[in-house]
């Protein structure tokens, strides 16, 4: 770089040259440095937008999923892949698409440099690639392995987690806290074998890719002294290709260092793809103006047949009918498919034969979107989001103005405590927080569900996690959200479905009784049993635990058979 700047005897420095060789000097390094900037940029802007994309196809394909691929997953799984992964990934994308584009560069850059000098020594320098592909490839497919494992150990420890803290006052309410802390111990345990072994066997490339290098540096000084000696080179050339050797098996070494970062992030990737091509819930066979025809709200059931896996057949051949306005109530002991009925009905799973019609539409000739928004549900277990109060009921309608919401809070008894709390309709809930009861967040879920003024309306085991002056009140307020609607109502409490127009009884998935109250005690058959369990057997617990207390005085002991049990 020098050669431009002249020193004869007796005269001084040319500082011109000089100032134009450091000036030149100075412009090559700003200009790497605006190319090193460039490059940083391009590449961040490239990987964060495919990441972005990536979540927001992880994001879509979620909503895309049947519900029963929810049911085999644990929720810390699925959250592990959503977002450690896919943090994998694009850490191991910023830390490796830099390094290898330029180690990339260097090799054949320096590749070119060599063959300048001899095509002999450079053929030796080449041999060493074909053995870091091979010492890469080896080590790399057990590495893989482990990675994977990794990455699955750590979704099973998200998963314990995730369980132990949801349920953590369960954990502390049975003494479970040992049990549960020997546990994760024990997964924790696999996670940190799978990532020990995994580290290890990755880091084994680099100490090979070193003794292949000095082999090949070994390999050049002898070929090399050879030809200098012979006079085919110089002993400067051979000097300053070894040098050059040097600087090719340093990019080598660098990428098989990054094979590491590499198989983490294609173990991570594997997972994530993994949920990507899940199979997905069956596509819409729609008819346009299908939902235009649903105006009364009658459902039929015809010749049904649904189960969850094929070796254990659930509903066989069920028909029924659930007349505009009324109120159907499915009784039944416990995985007797009271809720896989109303599941059916939103299409949270498929029918296997027969269908599902509303006012004569095949629920499948609407979109899953165009039936759930004229379906209201409230369930057993409550959801509500860190917001206020009043967002949280407009949840059931976005474009609900306050007066439309705080009209579905008094007519569903919210008004009652909402004006109670510290800033009203404005006070910040939460599901986890204890600001409301269980029954107010019932309550709440009740007055959603009226702002949404659905066509259809499913309450599952509404009322069976309050008291019972709260269950009165959550009572009327789902009298008032059934009126004009035609509703299905899953319950335990035979004194919740009384007044139902029609009560289906379920037993292995068939209705095997149905009719009113009335007809059904009747009958004496299967709800009659159920009835005498609930009320007439605690009945008697009661009068003999009076007759006890009191003396057995029969006529201070009032009956409370029948009827007066259910509160009326």
């Amino acid at each position: 770089m020098l050669s431009g700047m002249t020193l004869t005897p007796g005269e001084g420095i040319d500082f011109g040259a000089l100032y134009q060789t450091l000036g030149l000097a100075v412009g090559l390094f700003a200009i790497s440095a605006l190319l090193m900037w460039i490059q940083g940029v391009a590449l961040n802007r490239i990987i964060y937008r495919m990441v972005s994309r990536l979540r927001r196809e992880v994001e879509e394909k979620l909503h895309r999923l049947p519900l029963a691929y929810f049911d085999k997953m644990k929720r810390g799984e699925i959250l592990s892949r959503v977002t450690n992964d896919i943090d994998n990934i694009q850490n191991t994308l910023m830390n490796t698409v830099t390094g290898l584009v330029n180690s990339i560069l260097m090799v054949f850059g320096v590749l070119f440099m060599m063959f300048t000098i001899s095509w002999q020594l450079s053929l030796i320098a080449l041999a060493v690639i074909p053995v870091a592909l091979l010492l890469t490839g080896v080590v790399g497919k057990r590495a893989q392995k482990l990675f994977a494992q990794q990455w699955d150990a750590t979704g099973v420890v998200n998963s314990e987690v995730e369980e132990a803290y949801t349920g953590h006052g369960l954990v502390t309410v049975f003494g479970r806290r040992d049990e549960v802390a020997a546990r994760f111990e024990e997964r924790n345990e696999t996670l940190f074998r799978a990532t020990f072994g995994a580290q290890f066997v990755s880091s084994l490339i680099m100490p090979l890719m070193m003794f292949v290098g000095n082999l090949s540096y070994v390999a050049i000084a002898i070929v090399g002294g050879l030809r200098v000696v012979s006079g085919q080179l110089t002993l400067g050339d051979v000097q300053a290709f070894i040098q050059y050797s040097r600087q090719f098996t340093q990019p080598l070494s660098q990428v098989a260092s990054m094979a590491t970062m590499l198989q983490s992030g294609v173990a991570s990737a594997e997972r994530v793809f993994e949920l990507l091509d899940a199979e997905e819930q069956e596509p819409e066979t729609t008819v346009d103006t299908a939902a235009a025809g649903i105006r009364e709200g009658r459902v039929e059931f015809e010749h049904v047949a649904f189960s969850y896996t094929p070796e254990r057949e659930l509903i066989r051949d069920l028909s029924l009918v659930a007349d505009p306005g009324h109120t159907v109530a499915i009784v039944g002991p416990t995985g007797a498919g009271k809720t896989t009925l109303v599941n059916l009905v939103m299409r949270f799973y498929e029918v296997d034969g027969g269908r599902i019609t509303i006012d004569g539409i095949d629920i499948r000739d609407l979109t899953r979107p165009q039936l759930r928004e004229r379906t209201g549900m409230v369930l057993q277990d409550t959801w509500l989001f860190k917001g206020s109060l009043m967002e949280n009921i407009r949840y059931g309608r976005l474009d609900a103005t306050d007066e439309e919401v705080i009209e579905a809070a008094r007519a569903t008894h919210v008004d009652d405590f909402a004006r109670q709390l510290p800033e009203g309709y404005d006070t910040v809930v939460d599901d986890d927080e204890t600001t409301l009861s269980a029954g107010e967040k019932q309550l709440v879920t009740i007055a959603r569900a009226f702002l949404a003024r659905p066509s259809l309306l499913i309450l599952d085991e509404a009322t069976s996690s309050v008291d019972t002056r709260t269950e009165v009140l959550v009572q009327k307020a789902m009298n008032a959200l059934r009126e004009g609607r035609t509703s299905f109502v899953i319950a335990h409490r035979l004194s919740t479905i009384r007044d139902a127009d029609l009560i289906l009884v379920m037993e292995d998935g068939d209705i095997v009784e149905q009719g009113d109250h009335e007809q059904l005690l009747a009958v004496g058959g299967a709800y009659a049993r159920l009835y005498r369990s609930q009320f007439e057997g605690a009945a008697v617990d009661i009068d003999a635990e009076e007759e006890h207390a009191g003396g057995g005085n029969e006529d201070e002991v009032p009956t409370t058979t029948g009827p007066m049990a259910l509160g009326g």
